[in-house]
């Protein structure tokens, strides 16, 4: 069990330091990453894909790049914003790390980029121990998904810096308790904002792209009491959380091995990257979608 544990502790520490390069290089450009992450059906693509249309039409450079286990529809909506997509499909993986996000991004991600949307695995267990070298972490729940959900996967929530409500249109007819749900959220990360949206009502359009942009600029951004209390710490100088010092869920474990299904084809033209680079990624231009793959 110690060796499982040590093992577990390296492999999360020598993603911390990929992150904090990866950030540092990202930075360097002037592009922030923004890292989504949600449980699978909570509505983050559609909320997404406005975001990225109204970051177009202002004339904002963003793009996106969308993690899932198999398929490509995700990219496909997404690309419809016109703005660059690529879809990264894991097989199996239950998250992204950010020497494989890294490899996805070389020789992709346009020069003039200023944010860089991450659509993670739909999981709120394994990406919350994995830093993606990102700006703003932003933790996303439907109302359909229960009160309760903060106290459930409180790494998730604990460590976010922006949380989204999403779907609530249908709040009253699913008896969402929006107070409660915000008790919740506070007992778990005090501070934290909470905001409302509906992507199919227009409620809370454009609150992901302004709090992306500020943090970019420089504006301050929430800092989890779960980070403050990590055993990791800032490089000096360094007033802004960036995403770094933040501490991992106890007995987090991840099973290496696994297989890749039989006769996957894709359409589009793709590179098989090696395991380090994680997944196979398609690499797209807004009219069509690129993929890549381990």
């Amino acid at each position: 069990m110690c060796r499982v544990v040590d093992l577990q502790q390296a492999v999360l520490a020598k993603n911390d330091a990929c992150a904090h390069t990866l950030r540092e290089d990202l930075a360097a450009r002037g592009t922030a990453v923004v890292n989504l992450l949600s449980s699978p059906g909570s509505g983050k693509t559609a909320l997404l894909e406005r975001e990225l249309t109204l970051a177009r039409s202002r004339g904002i450079p963003v793009a996106a790049l969308t993690a899932d286990l198999a398929t490509e529809n995700d990219a496909v909506r997404l690309a419809r914003s016109g703005v660059p997509v690529k879809q990264v499909l894991t097989d199996g993986l239950c998250h992204l790390e950010a020497e494989m996000l890294g490899g996805h991004l070389n020789g992709w991600l346009p020069a003039d980029t200023r944010l860089l949307f991450i659509e993670n695995v739909g999981n709120l267990v394994c990406p919350a121990s994995y830093d993606l070298g990102e700006t703003l972490r932003i933790v996303l729940a439907s109302v359909t998904e229960g009160e309760d959900k903060p106290l459930k996967y409180p790494t998730a929530f604990g460590l976010a810096h922006l949380v989204v409500v999403t779907k609530t249109d249908i709040a009253d007819a699913v008896s969402f308790d929006e107070a409660e749900f915000r008790a919740n959220v506070e007992q778990i990360n005090p501070g934290v904002e909470v905001v409302l949206t509906s992507a199919r009502a227009g409620e809370g359009d454009g609150a992901l792209l302004d709090r992306a942009l500020a943090a970019r600029d420089g504006a301050p951004v929430h800092i989890p009491v779960m980070t403050r209390k990590s055993h990791h710490v800032h490089d000096a100088g360094d007033d802004q959380p960036r995403g770094e010092g933040h501490t991992h869920g106890e007995g987090h474990t991840h099973d290496e091995s696994h297989s890749h299904g039989e006769g996957h084809t894709h359409t589009h033209t793709h590179s098989h990257a090696s395991r380090k680079q994680g997944s196979h990624s398609h690499t797209a231009d807004p009219d069509t979608v690129a993929s890549s793959r381990s």
